[in-house]
């Protein structure tokens, strides 16, 4: 997977971006084939919630997309982390749940009994 992780108004350590990192990283327990993930972290000094992580993953067929804000950039990142893994984890269901429904097997359930 690649990941592109940009700074507005604020210099990027390496400390975050081994964080991002780490934390885009968990989506592959979902996904094997991730295209991308674009990161984007921005300081609103005029805010009171001044720090915004924004995060689009590119899968197969589908675009996810999330956004957090907090007082600490840390928190921002597990924030918009936890939102994007849920989206993932909602549409990984949707889908199991799609392929399970078969109706011709239904049908065969049926004449059986």
């Amino acid at each position: 997977m690649q990941i592109t992780i940009t700074g507005q108004h604020l210099d990027l350590t390496d400390a975050i971006k081994n964080y991002v990192d780490g934390k885009i990283g968990r989506l592959d327990r979902y996904f094997d084939h991730v295209i991308n993930a674009q990161v984007v972290l921005k300081h609103l000094p005029h805010e009171k919630l001044s720090n915004v992580a924004d995060i689009t993953v590119n899968v197969p067929g589908h675009v996810f997309y999330a956004e957090a804000h907090d007082a600490d950039m840390y928190a921002a990142v597990d924030l918009v982390a936890d939102k994007l893994e849920a989206q993932v984890h909602s549409y990984k269901e949707k889908l199991q749940d799609r392929r399970n429904d078969h109706p011709a097997g239904l049908a065969a359930i049926v004449d059986v009994d």
